[in-house]
């Protein structure tokens, strides 16, 4: 079995920071990436950040130069959220590509979701 473990949301004023983070715990053979999305009501969930196993990260442009992804081999990844804007407020998921133990093939771990509020 797997469980996913978030936390690090809460309210921040405009300009501040949030450290969002979520591990990964079970059987695991392996990770082949890490994302987080995001999730305003009545919109799609958007793609916020995306790294691979083997380093490469991929950026909304909306974040970019603003959020950083960082994945560990303690199996924990996080995002690393600056000069945060009212428009960030969102419900934070994060994504696992994850292998069990006994399976064939990575299928994909999603997290409960952290609110992050962002105040003007």
């Amino acid at each position: 079995q797997l469980q996913l473990a978030e936390s690090g949301g809460g309210l921040v004023q405009a300009g501040g920071s949030l450290r969002l983070s979520c591990a990964a715990s079970g059987s695991i053979f392996s990770i082949n990436a890490m994302a987080w999305y995001r999730q305003v009501p009545g919109k799609q969930r958007e793609l916020v950040a995306q790294i691979t196993s083997g380093g490469k990260t991929n950026y909304a442009d909306s974040v970019k130069g603003r959020f950083t992804i960082v994945g560990d081999a303690g199996k924990t990844v996080y995002l690393e959220m600056n000069s945060l804007k009212p428009e960030d407020t969102a419900v934070y998921l994060c994504n696992l590509a994850i292998r069990l133990y006994g399976e064939g093939r990575a299928r994909d771990y999603w997290g409960q979701g952290t609110q992050v509020t962002v105040s003007s």
